[in-house]
This record gives C-alpha cells, structure tokens and sequence, in this order.
C-alpha cells in the first residue's frame, strides 16, 4: 500500500467532527518506523480536505538528562519509563485533550537540557494527533478514539540511523532494543491497534 493509500484510508475513519467535539488519533511505533514522515503527508492531507487538528510529538516532552541516565537503573528500564514523566504528560496533555481549550504543556529544550512550559491553545472542533514511541503504555492507551501503529522490522529501523550513531551498538542492545520489547510483550501494540501499517 502506498503512502497515499495509508493517509486516504486513516482519513477514511475519521468521523465528521461534532461542534466542541475532537477526534483523538494515536499514531504509534517503534524509533524510526515511520511515524513523523506519516504525519507530515497525514497532516498536508488533513490540509487539503479543510479538517482543523493539531499535531503533538512525544519527543519534545522528554525530561532532562539528568533524570534518565545514570540513575542506577538498568538502561532500557530509563528509557522505558524515564525518558518521559509519564504521570505529569498523563495529566498536562492526555487529561486535557478532549475537553479544555487552553493549557500549560512542557517541552524539552535541548541545548540548554531544561524545560520550558507553553500554552497550547486548541479548537473547539479538530482531530488532535499524538505521533510517536510507546504510545499504548497502560498510563496512556484509554485516551485515543483511534490507534495506528507502525510495524516496522528493526533491522530496517536500525539502518535509518546515522552511521555514527549506529557504530554505538551496545546503547541499542542495552538500552533501546530491550525496552522494545518490554513494550511488545507487556502492552501488544499491534493486537490493540485499530490498523496497522507495515513498513
């Protein structure tokens, strides 16, 4: 199926958006299966058929590093339930989603390795996108109206990082690779999932 074919299918599911009503759709999958090139062409289309959204990535929500590395945790166990404060986004964004028309949100600045609070105003009536990585933890998965994910094989995965970044294999066998698949074995993304896109 061609991208096109994806987007026209996910746009398919969305309903007609009621007066003070939005539509939450969870685009999930594992580091570089797809997910942010989707919701660029999800978004264009979104554009085009004259539908309001916003778009939120998880990744800009991280915590300082301070709080996910060398906290005498195993790797993959900071990068699976670290890496994000994942109550504080439970309350600030995924509490807020459906019903409020402004609120506070943190987002990760990485130079200075702090964070920095916005004020996210959203539409009444819009489809609300959260694009990226463990997005069916239990302390998220009641949130959605509809879950995509993105099955993509890790040896595809691995080979759309930077070759300097891949000669680090360790960091991926210790760190990324097994809270994979925690979050495989543990939540079952793909048997949740509303549609699944292989990649």
């Amino acid at each position: 199926m061609s991208m096109n074919e994806q987007i026209k299918k996910i746009v398919s599911k969305i309903p007609k958006l009621e007066e003070g009503k939005r539509f939450i759709i969870g685009i999930d999958g594992l580091s570089r299966s797809g997910k942010t090139t989707l919701v660029k062409h999800l978004s264009q289309m979104l554009i085009e058929e004259k539908i309001p959204f916003y778009v939120f990535h998880i990744d800009d929500h991280i915590v300082e590093r301070n709080r996910r590395y060398n906290t005498g945790h195993e790797e993959w166990f900071e990068y699976y339930q670290l890496q994000w404060d994942i109550q504080g986004l439970r309350d600030q964004l995924f509490e807020k989603i459906k019903g409020a028309q402004s609120f506070n949100l943190s987002f990760y600045q990485d130079e200075s390795d702090t964070q920095m609070t916005k004020q996210i105003t959203l539409p009444d009536s819009c489809v609300v996108i959260i694009e990226g990585v463990f997005l069916q933890r239990k302390e998220w998965s009641n949130y959605y109206d509809f879950l995509l994910y993105l099955d993509c094989p890790r040896e595809k995965r691995f080979l759309r990082e930077s070759s300097n970044t891949q000669k680090n294999i360790e960091k991926f066998k210790n760190r990324y690779w097994k809270a994979e698949e925690f979050y495989l074995e543990t939540e079952r993304p793909m048997e949740k999932s509303n549609m699944v896109f292989v990649c």
